[in-house]
């Protein structure tokens, strides 16, 4: 049964507008523990189901082409189950691009995919070679899909993403998640100059990768960030104390960020 529940994310304000930061909880290494053994636990959609309970706005997953997590099965279970929006993320396959299309997600997140990686390494690179993206974000523009791009913070990138005209860019926040120091600062000024760029050329701004209860905070407060996508800390914090309470967790550290910033 779906949730009747809305849930709403957090909130800042930026000038005269308020920008609400919503938490878009990854769920594909839940996925990951069950596959270990092919069997039925952990269902991933039961875990989708606490984790709209404790709080998040939207339920994020990946369908690999090899498969090695969240299964066709758990796509259309998901998308007929939750009531908060669904995150598609995956590669520019024409396979997976036709199940997205069926399945109807809210947002479809196109990614670069490698069989060998052990999760995305990087951004598409669609100020290069784009013609399997644009083939792909036109067929999910036709089925009324919006489509979201995952991009590493470079300015040309984000000048290519809005040539094709999608709704969203997310950031690649990992070399900031991986950064100490001065080369942290460094990498957050990235995000921030390229998160400007993006909302300029009007389209929506998301951001994730290896965010952390410890290192969310800087992110949360970028102007316009509209959306966190963040899985595997959650999951991880998840087996100590329950996803529900992780979730719940993670939504309060976008909260104090949030507060901070409108001050």
């Amino acid at each position: 049964m779906a949730l009747r529940k809305k849930c709403v994310g957090c909130k800042h304000r930026l000038g005269d507008e308020t920008v609400v930061v919503e938490l878009g909880v990854n769920i594909d290494h839940v996925a990951t523990v069950r596959q270990a053994r092919r069997t039925y636990e952990p269902d991933p959609v039961a875990a989708a189901y606490l984790a709209e309970l404790g709080g998040a706005d939207g339920i994020t997953f990946h369908l690999r082409e090899d498969r090695r997590h969240i299964q066709d099965r758990d796509v259309r279970i998901l998308k007929e189950t939750i009531s908060v929006h669904v995150n598609m993320e995956f590669g520019c396959v024409p396979e997976i691009v036709d199940i997205a299309c069926d399945v109807k997600p809210d947002w479809a997140l196109l990614v670069p995919e490698s069989r060998e990686e052990v999760t995305t390494e990087g951004g598409l690179n669609v100020a290069g070679d784009s013609a399997r993206a644009v083939a792909a974000i036109k067929q999910l523009h036709d089925a009324g899909i919006p489509v979201s791009l995952f991009l590493d913070p470079d300015l040309r990138q984000i000048e290519s993403a809005a040539a094709l005209g999608v709704g969203a860019v997310e950031l690649h926040t990992g070399p900031y998640a991986l950064a100490k120091g001065e080369a942290a600062e460094r990498e957050l000024e990235r995000l921030k100059l390229c998160g400007k760029a993006v909302v300029d050329a009007g389209m929506r701004l998301h951001a994730g990768h290896g965010l952390t209860y410890k290192n969310v905070h800087p992110v949360a407060a970028i102007a316009n960030v509209h959306e966190l996508n963040i899985g595997h800390s959650i999951i991880a914090r998840a087996v100590m104390v329950g996803i529900q309470k992780a979730v719940a967790d993670m939504k309060h550290e976008i909260e104090v960020a949030t507060r901070a910033t409108s001050r």
